[in-house]
């Protein structure tokens, strides 16, 4: 039996159950999936992609979420989206990178459909990495 203690560092109290946070970096141009890693539910997206140094390209084009701010301090050709867009041209900015990005919440979608990421993991968290990432690439 796990300790309560380790149990804990789990546990979502917003979300009533324990949770992991799963980062998966897609090859835009042929929607594959490249690598994935995973981290204790709470744990900020942005501080999950330090950890799993994951280390782009000089000239590599990177397409991210709104959780991945400050992203271009390290990466020069990295694009996020504006949090809350003051006017229109953010707010078009924002429709011009999410255009782009469909393909990739695209193959979201279908691990959510496959439910590889939406239902419930009930094998043990440390095996998580290793069936997960295989199941996500066998979709690519």
């Amino acid at each position: 039996m796990k300790s309560p203690k380790k149990q804990r560092l789990y546990y979502s109290g917003k979300k009533k159950h324990h949770s992991l946070k799963a980062q998966i970096v897609i090859a835009w141009q042929w929607a594959q999936i490249i690598c994935c890693d995973c981290e204790k539910g709470s744990t900020h997206d942005f501080k999950l992609l330090k950890k799993s140094r994951v280390h782009f390209q000089q000239g590599q084009l990177c397409l991210a979420d709104a959780g991945y701010q400050g992203l271009h301090k390290r990466h020069q050709r990295s694009h996020t989206p504006h949090k809350k867009p003051k006017g229109a041209e953010q707010k078009q900015e924002n429709q011009l990178l999410a255009a782009q990005r469909i393909i990739i919440e695209m193959v979201f979608r279908m691990l959510k459909r496959f439910r590889i990421l939406s239902s419930r993991y009930r094998n043990r968290r440390r095996r998580w990495g290793l069936r997960g990432c295989l199941k996500s690439r066998s979709l690519g």
